[in-house]
């Protein structure tokens, strides 16, 4: 049976499903990083070298962890629930669960999503008298996260002026708060997870002694409080192995760290990463390109692409005037190729920056193509799906103040914000939950007289009854589907909610704890099983980032400009040039047979006409895998559009030095577009747009410029 499921791997791939101890896996963008992951389980149970429950997995998405448990359930007889497979955030609200004394928790504690946390900021900006001007709730809520993900309590964040020092107070009055209402934010699940194994040493060691193996994928996305809660769960007899990819490391900006890497590889005593570089998906031009790209990196573990899969057609390249042609040859480009037979679905359209899909969208509106734009609304960030778990959370927990407040009005019961006012002031007087208030001043106000024996009478009914009927009696009884009978659009709202009570279903099916409490932790944690928009073939639309982890037929990578891709924030960053980079690559390695790559001399973004010169990146591409595309001489220039951003307007003249469109270099500001004249004789000025410091005006007598 071994002989079978190893069967088919490559020799770097049979290394690592096999590997003796810990060991860091280096696996190059479509290289089998899942099968390797999910062989090395199955193998390590078929050998009898560990139990199903020895064993903890860790992903970062919800989707590839029950990917994982479905190809193990093809591979093994065995019962996948049990099995402790899931996200940082998934399992350690495991753990909590299990120990929520030791963790100084409720056993029914909550969990805020990030629209609720700031629910719950703002509350507490208000409630304290606080200048929200000054003290920004999402900055209060930023402030409160980085420290939290960097492991720090708010007696351990170092505060050098008086604006620091009031946030720090804010971050330990909102812990406070949270304490209270038995609640925890995401960031929360991890701090308070590695902090009771930190001081619980029973508990530690009973973990350390359960866990023989230890397996984690995107160990390159892992941050630094991540990586110590894995140490702190690895016995000394505990084999940690990580999967992972310093090339594609891309999220810097969310507490990732590449530097894990090496780390793990001096914590565990590694000489070198086992290298899984035979690619599966692309042809070589694509790779020799990414390969290419990626080498200007400095500090890498190193590995280079390669496949077996032919040469493949040129990368093509296209020039255009603006972001409007860019559009329209990307569109022309995507009907030539349905007319040939590739499905729309088999499309992607990237780009650096959400803005850049607007010029994209439209043209693709205008030729009548099917597009959608990846990474819409999710089903659980739905206002009419926050309203009816809001009802089931009070269900749950009628302590929980944020759901009471989210729903205690709405639909409206003629309660408004002096009454809130007075039940917040009496609740925080007495030191108990709004909902303690309401139930005292009910006999005052018939609105929450009426409310309070709503959710008394929903806790009563569905006390006995299963998890889908509790979804279906919970969205009966809230009043939200009278409400948006009475909407305009409220037919997908109803849509929605009905489709809750079918969420509770798959939930109740799949699970083992199919309680109320599990799913209410499942629906704040789920990030996208149930992504927006119909299942009709259509071209993707997505910015880089999105693409991480996705594959198409065939890749657009659009905006390649100074600073727009590299951007210029980056530039200015430490390391932002090489995380730049890295999603160069991830773009490159997007396309499995045909790639495109795009840039425009000017484009509109965010309301003002921008010059660029076209990105590093593709000078970095070798010229031999490039076939630059035929384009229309650029247009000559136009008053109209000059003035319609703001722009003085030029007067061109048959003796000025450069044409309209000509790159230039400048001693102080470096590479840029001449984008115009202004003024004759020794007034004249030149109008030069630079990627890094914008446009500028300079005395055509006295201004130092070379021709490029």
């Amino acid at each position: 049976m071994s002989s079978n499921l190893l069967g088919g791997l490559n020799p770097d791939q049979l290394a690592a499903v096999t590997a003796p101890g810990s060991a860091l896996v280096l696996a190059g963008a479509g290289s089998g990083k899942t099968r390797v992951l999910t062989t090395r389980i199955a193998w390590l149970i078929q050998t009898a070298q560990v139990s199903p429950m020895g064993l903890l997995a860790v992903t970062f998405t919800n989707k590839a962890a029950k990917e994982m448990l479905t190809r193990l359930s093809a591979m093994l007889p065995i019962n996948t629930r049990g099995l402790w497979v899931g996200t940082f955030h998934g399992l350690c609200n495991r753990l909590l669960r299990a120990h929520h004394r030791d963790a100084g928790l409720p056993q029914q504690f909550q969990i805020l999503d990030a629209a609720d946390q700031l629910a719950a900021v703002k509350r507490l900006l208000k409630v304290l008298n606080v200048d929200t001007d000054k003290y920004e709730p999402r900055k209060v809520q930023a402030f409160i996260n980085q420290n939290k993900e960097a492991g720090q309590r708010a007696d351990k964040v170092e505060a050098w002026d008086p604006y620091s020092r009031r946030l720090t107070e804010l971050f330990a009055e909102y812990d406070a708060q949270c304490n209270r209402e038995g609640v925890v934010d995401f960031a929360e699940l991890l701090l308070r997870s590695y902090e009771l194994l930190a001081r619980n040493a029973l508990l530690r060691e009973h973990y350390q002694t359960r866990f023989r193996h230890i397996l984690v994928d995107e160990f390159q996305d892992t941050s630094k409080l991540q990586y110590a809660w894995l140490k702190l769960l690895a016995g000394p007899d505990t084999a940690l192995f990580a999967v992972g990819d310093d090339d594609q490391s891309i999220y810097a900006f969310r507490g990732a760290d590449v530097g894990n890497m090496g780390v793990f590889m001096r914590d565990m005593g590694l000489a070198e990463p086992i290298k899984l570089t035979q690619n599966y998906r692309s042809y070589s031009t694509i790779l020799d390109a990414a390969n290419a790209v990626i080498s200007g990196n400095e500090n890498r573990l190193g590995k280079d692409l390669w496949t077996d899969a032919g040469v493949g057609e040129p990368i093509r390249r296209y020039q255009a005037s603006d972001d409007r042609e860019e559009a329209g040859f990307v569109v022309e480009a995507i009907r030539d190729l349905h007319r040939d037979g590739l499905d729309y679905s088999d499309v992607a359209v990237l780009y650096r920056a959400n803005a850049q899909s607007r010029a994209i969208e439209h043209a693709l509106f205008t030729a009548g193509l099917p597009y959608r734009v990846y990474g819409g609304q999710r089903f659980f960030e739905r206002a009419e799906i926050k309203h009816a778990l809001a009802y089931l959370r009070l269900a749950a927990n009628p302590e929980d103040d944020n759901a009471f407040l989210r729903v205690v009005n709405f639909p409206t019961r003629g309660i408004g914000a002096r009454t809130l006012e007075t039940l917040d002031a009496a609740a925080r007087q007495g030191g108990f939950s709004l909902w303690q208030a309401a139930c005292a001043d009910a006999g005052k106000h018939k609105g929450l007289a009426g409310f309070v024996r709503l959710i008394e009478g929903l806790r009563a009914e569905t006390a006995n009854l299963p998890l889908p009927e509790v979804a279906e009696v919970g969205v009966e009884r809230s009043g939200l589907l009278g409400h948006y009978r009475t909407e305009k659009e409220g037919e997908r709202r109803i849509e929605n909610l009905n489709e809750l009570t079918n969420a509770a279903s798959a939930f109740a099916s799949e699970s083992d704890d199919p309680s109320l409490t599990a799913f209410l932790a499942h629906a704040a944690l789920e990030a996208g099983d149930y992504e927006a928009g119909a299942s009709a073939s259509a071209v993707q639309l997505m910015t880089v980032h999105a693409a991480k982890g996705l594959e198409f037929h065939t890749v657009f990578i659009t905006g390649l400009e100074e600073g727009l891709f590299p951007h210029e924030n980056a530039l200015n960053e430490a390391g932002g040039l090489e995380e730049e980079r890295r999603l160069m690559y991830v773009a490159l390695t997007r396309a499995r047979r045909r790639l495109f790559i795009s840039h425009a001399e000017q484009r509109m973004l965010h309301g003002q006409l921008r010059y660029g010169l076209p990105s590093r990146f593709l000078e970095e591409i070798p010229a031999a895998l490039v076939q630059s595309l035929n384009r229309r001489p650029s247009p000559a220039y136009t008053a109209p559009a000059a003035a319609s951003v703001g722009v003085r307007v030029p007067q061109p003249s048959r003796d000025l030095p450069y044409q309209i469109g000509a790159r230039v270099s400048h001693p102080r500001y470096g590479e840029g577009v001449v984008c115009g004249y202004q003024g004759r004789g020794a007034e004249a000025e030149i109008l030069v747009g630079f990627p890094k410091v914008g446009d500028k005006w300079f005395i055509l007598d006295y201004v130092k410029l070379t021709a490029c």
